[in-house]
């Protein structure tokens, strides 16, 4: 099957990108407003986008409140120029999930859900310290995107923060002791990275041997 873009409904739309694009990771993200209240919220619309410069990037999506339409996350990014992507091993889902509720503004995330945060070392965001690893970064550039008051949000990386233990004197990472999940589809689905498999990149090289060596097999042999 195939669409134009233009001939789907928004919905429809979203369907097909969050159930096809996948896994994504989850940005469990921490930011603090003027007055140095500090919020926490999921989004999955979110990866690495360079490592020199070290950036991130996120999508935030705003909500259909017409006097106060962006999320606190965009809001508080733009008041301090800075926030924490925090990433969610399987025991920090729980939390997560309460993080994403959409709470009065009165509320706090972070206690609601029972997790403890630590200061940044570069930015003014807290971290939340059961996250295996923690970005702090600074707001690169914003731009505000199509309707519902959407934002891309660009971000350097300014200090990294990994578990104890993940990672050894070559900067080589277990990620089994990380235990990452992923976003899969709209129903409430996620991934850990327990099921994976290797293949090596080729160089060309190795390929035009191995083209080479195809076609020297005998007719009718298997590969």
């Amino acid at each position: 099957m195939e669409w134009s873009v233009t001939d789907l409904a928004e919905r429809d739309l979203y369907k097909l990108l969050v159930n096809t694009v996948l896994p994504r990771p989850i940005a469990l993200v921490t930011t603090v407003n003027a007055q140095g209240h500090a919020n926490a919220a999921p989004f999955s619309f979110f990866n690495v986008f360079s490592h020199a410069p070290p950036l991130v990037v996120l999508g935030i999506e705003g909500r259909d409140l017409g006097d106060a339409p962006l999320k606190d996350t965009m809001r508080n990014i733009r008041a301090t120029g800075s926030f924490v992507v925090n990433l969610v091993d399987r025991a920090l889902v729980d939390a997560m999930q309460v993080c994403a509720i959409d709470f009065p503004g009165d509320v706090d995330e972070i206690a609601a859900a029972g997790l403890e945060t630590a200061p940044g070392r570069k930015v003014a965001a807290p971290r939340l310290a059961a996250s295996p690893v923690q970005l702090e970064c600074r707001e690169t550039v914003s731009l505000s995107l199509g309707t519902r008051h959407r934002n891309l949000v660009v971000g350097e990386i300014q200090y990294i923060h990994i578990r104890d233990g993940a990672v050894d004197e070559r900067l080589h990472v277990d990620i089994d002791k990380l235990d990452l999940v992923g976003r899969l589809h709209g129903a409430d689905w996620y991934v850990t990275m327990r099921d994976r498999f290797q293949a090596p990149r080729q160089t060309l090289d190795t390929w035009r041997a191995q083209q080479g060596a195809l076609r020297a097999k005998p007719e009718g042999e298997a590969p």
